[in-house]
């Protein structure tokens, strides 16, 4: 096999980042999903947001919970606001990439709401203004960071930081960590054993 190394060195790295999790952020994990729960058995909606692969990530996990994970249910309120591409059009030209998020969370946004935003830096400056916006609003939030967390880092009233630089292992593992969050949700919900 001509790229054993890099197939063994990625599966290795990845097995020692989920290892790695310690029992803080195992219980942070779970504190995110009961939030959420509570979030959806009030009313309330779960955005998501992230750029780039991280966006995708987000679109992803919000589609396990307006379409379903494990079991066949009732949709669940949520949305990323990563997916409008007319809105984020329109806020970037008239407004300013920055508050693409923002905007969008201020024009739908309630009380009692959750934003769950991915980032692999912690530094995108949309991520950041949607943070500050959903405080502002009196939204819970929750953040799954890497790389330190960058200025993201304390914003979040649920931070989750995966110890590593490389962008790559940090979105599997938030990956990893968003299908534990709805899963442990439909089980929270009833949906689920």
């Amino acid at each position: 096999m001509k790229y054993k190394s890099t197939v063994d060195g990625n599966i290795e790295s990845l097995i020692k980042l989920v290892e790695q999790l310690t029992e803080e952020q195992r219980q942070t994990i779970e504190r995110i999903a009961v939030v959420a729960a509570a979030t959806l058995n009030s009313g309330g909606t779960i955005f998501w947001s992230g750029n780039g692969g991280s966006a995708a990530d987000a679109q992803h996990l919000s589609a396990e919970l307006i379409g379903r994970l494990v079991s066949n249910r009732k949709p669940l309120s949520s949305l990323s606001l990563n997916s409008d591409i007319a809105a984020i059009t329109c806020i970037s030209n008239d407004f300013g990439f920055s508050d693409i998020y923002a905007r969008q969370l201020e024009g739908v946004g309630k009380k009692q709401d959750l934003l769950i935003v991915l980032s692999t830096s912690g530094n995108s400056e949309n991520v950041i203004n949607c943070l500050k916006k959903a405080r502002e609003l009196e939204i819970s939030t929750a953040s799954l960071l890497g790389k330190g967390g960058g200025k993201a880092r304390q914003l979040a009233d649920h931070e989750l930081i995966i110890a590593s630089a490389d962008t790559a292992r940090i979105q599997e593992i938030h990956k990893f960590i968003g299908h534990t969050i709805c899963q442990i949700i439909e089980k929270e919900l009833g949906y689920q054993p």
